[in-house]
């Protein structure tokens, strides 16, 4: 129940962060770096007297709609949820703070610091298996009919959105809602990579049997083995392959210091891993 409760949280927490984004930095400015936000941005330009909250959650019912009707029941609860709570959070925050005016004068790091904002907050609802919807839909029915990567169908999407900015809002604000999809993006990757940050470690050493003690009894964690033969003496070895968080890691190196300081190691970052005892499969 606490890892429910802390899910909700944090997808919450992540969705106000694009709310924020979307209400202090993008709206103001005419920023329309995709997503539903940015189509809604886009919509309320034409239609002014329209709440861009009550757009998003207007535009949140159309997608899931088709996107029931295109794709079936494929959305979890999560997803739901977090399309829905982005676009109330939007809409309290333009009554509870309305935005008349630009924070600054300054376009450009209002964009930096609000995509930065965004991206942090999508990471974190992401990170807890869901989505803020919206070109997640889209994206989802181009992959299943035409067989186009939903990574790349997001993209597509979004640049799509941007470049319609330029029609309604003119080039030069076109041009930095097109920087801002390419930032969210990068910003994105990179925070997932923290949240995901192991380390997969190959050891070989001549304390081989210690090693494996330390880090299945102290750290806590598993270990393949394997047996190779080296080249230059055609010794029989065993090669020693795990994968740990960086507090583990540094642990582990402080050991192997102590115990075998002339022992062969290679560290590999590990972009995405799944499996027993970290991301599900499904």
């Amino acid at each position: 129940m606490m890892k429910k409760l802390l899910s909700f949280l944090l997808i919450n927490i992540g969705s106000l962060g694009v709310a924020v984004n979307v209400h202090f930095f993008l709206s103001p400015n005419d920023l329309a770096t995709g997503g539903v936000s940015g189509l809604s941005i886009v919509i309320s330009n034409v239609f002014p007297d329209l709440s861009l909250g009550l757009i998003m959650l207007m535009l949140n019912v159309v997608l899931f709609i088709i996107g029931f009707i295109f794709l079936g029941f494929q959305f979890g609860a999560k997803t739901i949820y977090a399309s829905f709570a982005l676009s109330f959070m939007v809409w309290g925050l333009e009554a509870l703070f309305p935005m008349n005016q630009p924070l600054s004068d300054d376009l450009l790091i209002q964009l930096i610091i609000g995509q930065i904002i965004a991206a942090s907050g999508m990471a974190i609802v992401f990170h807890q298996g869901a989505s803020t919807g919206g070109t997640d839909i889209f994206a989802m029915i181009l992959n299943k009919y035409f067989s186009i990567e939903v990574g790349k169908g997001v993209l597509f999407s979004d640049l799509a959105i941007a470049v319609s900015s330029i029609f309604v809002f003119g080039p030069a604000v076109g041009m930095y809602a097109f920087f801002g999809v390419i930032l969210n993006g990068l910003v994105i990757d990179y925070a997932l990579q923290q949240f995901n940050h192991n380390k997969e470690i190959v050891i070989i050493s001549r304390e081989s049997e210690q090693v494996r003690h330390f880090i299945v009894h102290n750290l806590g964690r598993g270990a393949t083995i394997h047996y190779a033969r080296g080249a230059f003496n055609q010794e029989d070895k065993e090669v020693i392959t795990t994968i740990m968080n960086r507090k583990d890691y540094t642990r582990l190196k402080k050991y192997m210091t102590a115990i075998d300081n002339k022992a062969f190691i290679t560290v590999h970052s590990m972009n995405e891993i799944m499996g027993q005892n970290f991301k599900r499969l499904a």
